[in-house]
């Protein structure tokens, strides 16, 4: 009796430290991955949307999950009718099958429905699309140009100061390091900086192809095509770095030109202004920590 008793303790105490383990390594993960949720870059195991912190990037958020609902009724409708359809109307509770050709009331349902789903999504749609393209006031413009494989940026307003931006790689002076430092695939040598609670118009160009300006955590994403300018604007509410990677192939650098955008607090967005109008105000692109080697072999390729 005593030994059964020991067993079950020791069992017990088993289960309990397994369980213990268990908590601690989901709240680890959780952990984690809500603070990379807040970095403005995918982590692992997301589901949704990066976190928004745009005022249309919200409404995107919200119209998405208004899509889902509708969706998934409309889904779970349909095959609910067929596994009706299959059972109510199949060879064996049929042996005569039905001679029914039209039902008028069925098809005055079946298009007007429609129709009024169509209707209920079209009015988010449209003021989803008008205050995506209601440009208010712009505090400050930023044109982006993409090049096989990199982005070059300017600030026209400001001295017209310009700079490239390319992707940090494994063997750059500043190793990227994965999850303990910069993100691989994604971090930049140079970032684009804007202010919080900032208007900002950004003007998209390509200079050879067409390439796809998106940070998924401001709801902007824009085709950079060649000969054109593609306006659009965000305000970002929160200080912090984002994200995003061209969206549209354009050679076989296409997933090695990542974009980067930190935004900063009004004091050290002039602070940083201040020191990047002596850097980069040259008229001149500055490249620095990626190192001109990569542009260099970037522009050779672009020249054959």
């Amino acid at each position: 009796m005593r030994n059964r008793l020991k067993g079950g303790q020791q069992r017990s105490a088993v289960f309990k430290g397994i369980s213990s383990m268990l908590m601690t390594a989901v709240f680890t993960v959780l952990t984690v991955n809500v603070a990379q949720a807040l970095t403005g870059q995918p982590y692992k195991w997301q589901l949704g949307f990066q976190e928004q912190v745009t005022a249309i990037g919200r409404q995107m958020s919200s119209f998405h999950d208004f899509l889902l609902i509708i969706i998934t009724i409309v889904t779970l409708f349909v095959v609910a009718l067929l596994a009706y359809v299959m059972w109510k109307f199949n060879e064996k509770a049929n042996p005569i099958p039905s001679k029914t050709t039209h039902n008028t009331t069925i098809e005055v349902v079946w298009t007007i429905v429609p129709i009024l789903i169509l209707l209920v999504i079209a009015i988010p749609s449209f003021r989803l699309l008008f205050a995506q393209y209601d440009f208010p006031k712009t505090d400050l413009v930023i044109k982006a140009t993409g090049n096989q494989w990199y982005w070059s940026y300017e600030y026209p307003d400001q001295d017209g100061m310009s700079f490239d931006a390319l992707m940090l790689r494994d063997d750059d002076d500043n190793p990227v390091k994965g999850p303990n430092g910069e993100p691989r695939t994604l971090a930049v040598d140079n970032f684009v900086v804007v202010p919080v609670n900032k208007n900002i118009e950004l003007l998209v160009t390509a200079s050879d192809v067409i390439h796809n300006w998106t940070i998924p955590a401001f709801g902007v994403k824009l085709d950079a095509i060649p000969g054109r300018v593609v306006r659009a604007w965000f305000n970002v509410d929160k200080v912090g770095t984002y994200y995003g990677q061209c969206s549209e192939l354009c050679g076989k650098d296409h997933a090695y030109m990542p974009i980067g955008v930190k935004v900063m607090s009004q004091p050290d967005y002039e602070a940083w202004l201040a020191n990047a109008k002596k850097e980069y105000a040259s008229g001149e692109p500055v490249r620095k920590k990626a190192g001109d080697t990569q542009l260099a072999a970037a522009k050779t390729t672009n020249n054959q």
